[in-house]
C-alpha cells in the first residue's frame, strides 16, 4: 500500500475518533457516582482519576479505577493496531494514532464535559501495548527513582520525557519506523508534561507532596500526581 495514501488517511480519522471515545470513558467519574452517588471532580484535586479516587473514597474504589483507566489504553492501541491490520496498512502502527488520541480522550472526555485526569494509568496501558520494552525499561528504572526521590509526579515526568528517547533507541535496533512512532511518542510525551504543569511549578518552588510525610492542609500542595 502506498505510504499515506487515502485509505491511510480514512482508517487514522476512524482509529482516533474510535481511541478517543474509549478514552473519554472516565473510569473515575463512573465509579464515584455508582460506588459513592458523587462525582470525584468535586472533591480534592478536581481531576477524575485514581489518585484523587483514592484520597477521597478509599482503595477499593481506586482499584477499579486503576484497572479500567489502564485497560482502556490496552484496549484501544489493540484495536488500532488490529483496524490497521485488517485493511492491510502495515507499514504504520496504528497503536500509536490510537494512544494519542485515547488519552485525549481521558484528559478532555466528551462524555463528562471534557474535563478529566492527567492520563497516567492510561498512558501506561499504553505503553506496555505500544512498545513493551520501552515499558520495562521505563519501569526499571523509574521503580528505585520513585522511592528514592519520595515524589510520585517528578517520577511521571521524568517517564514521559524518556518514552520518547527509548522509542528512538528501541525502535532503531529492532528496525521500526522512527520517526512515525517518534512523532507521535513525542506528541503523547508533551501532553503528559503539559498536564503536569502545575506539579512542575511546585517543583520548581520545592512545595511538591512527598509520599511519607504529613498532608499539608495548603489545597496547592494537595494535588494529585
Amino acid at each position: 500500500m502506498e505510504r499515506f495514501s487515502g485509505t491511510f488517511w480514512l482508517f487514522a480519522i476512524l482509529v482516533a475518533a474510535i481511541a478517543y471515545l474509549i478514552g473519554s470513558v472516565s473510569f473515575a467519574v463512573i465509579v464515584s457516582r455508582v460506588g459513592a452517588q458523587d462525582d470525584v471532580r468535586t472533591h480534592g484535586s478536581g481531576n477524575a482519576g485514581m489518585t484523587n479516587i483514592l484520597r477521597t473514597y478509599g482503595k477499593k474504589m481506586a482499584a477499579f479505577t486503576a484497572i479500567g483507566d489502564f485497560g482502556k489504553g490496552v484496549v484501544a492501541v489493540a484495536l488500532g493496531r488490529m483496524i490497521f491490520s485488517m485493511v492491510g496498512i502495515h507499514d504504520f502502527d496504528g497503536g500509536y494514532i490510537a494512544g494519542l488520541f485515547a488519552i485525549l480522550g481521558h484528559l478532555y472526555p466528551v462524555f463528562f464535559g471534557f474535563k478529566g485526569g492527567k492520563g497516567v494509568l492510561t498512558s501506561l496501558g499504553i505503553l506496555l501495548m505500544l512498545n513493551w520494552k520501552v515499558f520495562l525499561l521505563l519501569v526499571v528504572l523509574l521503580l528505585p527513582v520513585v522511592f528514592i526521590v519520595k515524589i510520585v509526579s517528578l517520577t511521571v515526568i521524568i517517564g514521559y520525557l524518556l518514552f520518547p528517547i527509548f522509542t528512538v533507541l528501541v525502535d532503531y535496533f529492532t528496525g521500526e519506523d522512527i520517526l512515525f512512532n517518534l512523532f507521535f511518542a513525542l506528541l503523547i510525551s508533551g501532553i503528559g508534561a503539559y498536564k503536569h504543569r502545575e506539579n512542575i511549578k511546585r517543583l520548581r518552588e520545592g512545595t511538591e507532596y512527598k509520599f511519607g510525610e504529613k498532608k499539608s492542609l495548603d489545597p496547592e500542595k494537595s494535588k494529585e500526581a
